[in-house]
This record gives C-alpha cells, structure tokens and sequence, in this order.
C-alpha cells in the first residue's frame, strides 16, 4: 500500500509518519508538505527508501496531483491551525484549509486513490450547551479555522458521490502531548510549558468552558487506521476521542499543577472571551474498533519529562 500524507512534517505528521513506516502493510510513504510551519527535522529517523518527500504547497493543485500519483489512500492534515489566530487570517486559512482540501479531492477523483482520510476538527461545534455532542450535531463554527473546516467536509461528501471513492473525515478532539513537531499554542501543551517555567497558567474567561482531548499518538492512530482498514469507518464523520476525556479548562489548569506538582498560581482573565465550548460525545468511534490508549494525567507527566530531559539524554533518545 502506498499513502500520501499531506502536511507530513507537522505535529500529527511528525507522530504518524514513523507509525506508518513501522506498518507491514505500508510500502511506501509520500510526504508533501510546503514546510511553512513544519520541518524535516521532525522526520528525523524516517529518512530512508521508503519514504519521498515532496515540497509543496496544496493550495496549488499541480504540486497535489504530482505527488498523489500511483498512491492509494490520502491522509489529508496540510491545514492552517490555531483556531483563534484565524480571525486574522481569514482568506489565507480558506485559501489553504478548503482550497487545499478542494485540490485534494479532485485529484484523488482523476487519479483513482481508493479513499481519503480528512483531518477536520471537533472545533466545528463551536459553542452547544449539550454535553453529549454527536456526529448529528449541526456545526456551529466560529472562527474561519473551523468554517473552513465545515465546508471542507461538505466537499467530501460531494466527492464521495461524484467519485469512486471512500473518505471519512476525522473531528479530531484537542491535541496535547509529545511529537517531534510538537506545538507550544494548544493549551495543555502551552500549561505545562508555562508550569515548567515557573510561570502562572493562564485561563481565559472563567474556565467553564468544555473540551476533549486526544493524545497526539492516539489521533495518529486513528488517522492511520481510517486509511489502512477504510472498510472499518463506513461512516462519513466520526469525532475522535474518549467520553473521559472531556474537561473543563479550569480543570485542564488544576491537573497541570497537579502532575508538575509545583506551587503554580493559576489566573483567571474575566474580560477575555474563552473561545468555543464543546463537550463530545465518542460512541460512534467505538464501532470501529479504534480505542485511544492515553490519559491525559499520563500525557501531561510524558510530555513534562520529555522536556525536562537534558540534551544529552534528547540526543541520545
């Protein structure tokens, strides 16, 4: 099996590439990555003939239909991320987030991959008062991240229909832990970088505010067994993460301080707006077989310890 990863040298990437590499079934991997934001070095290790890298940019559809060739199955992440840095980036997050995906699609279509694996976002529900959120839950974004995000998965659907060809996107839960391309601006990442340092943790609003979180190995599993057992995720959307873990950002806060185990002050900003709130439901995941394996209690002690590894220890990891 061929797989093309778009966006391979970010943070997800830098976790699913070498789980990839590691698989029987795979033989071979292209990446294609325009490396705006991610780097080769986070695929250090995974530099050998099975691997091929592409430089380019999804928003240009010569670059996506070059690399897709002879490939079967694509695992789209290339996206502009950081929600809430969006708002001041609204043409350029569509330009690549939708356009991209767009480009993505028609080629798969023209070229014959046998499905698409697309990285959406359970940012898509932006602020519902229900605190069992499911796939038949209507979208209610608010920030151009998450639109972009909800109108790329409606040109899936239409691909589906007007291709042969399987897909399913994946509303992916929040982000946390260690990759080699990890990312400091999601916030438990941000919190235990902030506790390591000494610095107060930060919580915008009054903290009520829910969300789910997957550990970056977990969400690279999923992306990975949405494209080697497609016939496992028969359904168009399924949110990716753990019914336990859902939690409050105050809670976030508290379990930081907790794990660090340091006297941190943690501080709440009032007149900040604290962005979307969504508390997701994840029993649809259960049908395919997928389980995540992390807690976040764990990850935070992980991702801790990785960091406060001297460079030594790093080098000779």
């Amino acid at each position: 099996m061929r797989i093309l990863v778009t966006g391979g040298c970010g943070y997800i990437g830098s976790e699913l590439v070498p789980l990839l590499l590691e698989d029987e079934r795979v033989d071979e991997i292209v990446v294609l990555d325009s490396l705006a934001s991610g780097s080769p070095a986070n695929l250090r290790g995974c530099l050998d003939e099975t691997l091929r890298f592409r430089r380019g940019d999804v928003r240009e559809y010569g670059d996506v239909e070059s690399a897709m060739r002879g490939v079967d199955s694509v695992i789209h992440l290339a996206a502009i991320t950081g929600a809430g840095s969006t708002h001041d980036r609204r043409d350029e997050t569509f330009a690549i987030n939708r356009g991209g995906t767009e480009n993505v699609l028609t080629a798969a279509g023209k070229l014959d991959v046998d499905s698409v694996v697309f990285a959406s976002s359970c940012n898509n529900y932006g602020r519902a008062a229900s605190t069992n959120i499911d796939e038949e839950t209507e979208p209610d974004p608010l920030n151009p991240y998450a639109e972009s995000k909800v109108e790329s998965e409606g040109l899936l659907t239409d691909a589906m229909d007007d291709y042969d060809f399987d897909g399913t996107a994946l509303r992916m839960s929040t982000n946390y832990g260690w990759a080699p391309g990890v990312r400091f601006n999601l916030v438990v990442n941000h919190f235990v970088f902030r506790g390591l340092t000494d610095r107060p943790l930060t919580v915008y609003g009054d903290g009520n505010n829910w969300r789910p979180f997957i550990h970056v190995e977990d969400a690279a599993r999923a992306y990975a067994d949405a494209a080697l057992v497609p016939e496992s995720w028969p359904q168009t959307v399924y949110n990716v993460g753990s019914n336990d873990e859902n939690y409050r950002i105050a809670e976030i806060a508290e379990i930081v301080r907790d794990e660090l185990d340091r006297e941190l002050e943690i501080t709440y900003l009032e007149d900040e707006h604290p962005g979307p709130s969504y508390h997701v439901n994840f029993d649809r995941l259960g049908e395919t077989g997928f389980e995540p394996e992390w807690t976040l209690r764990r990850g935070v002690r992980q991702l801790a310890d990785r960091l406060q590894r001297t460079r030594t220890e790093v080098l000779e990891a």
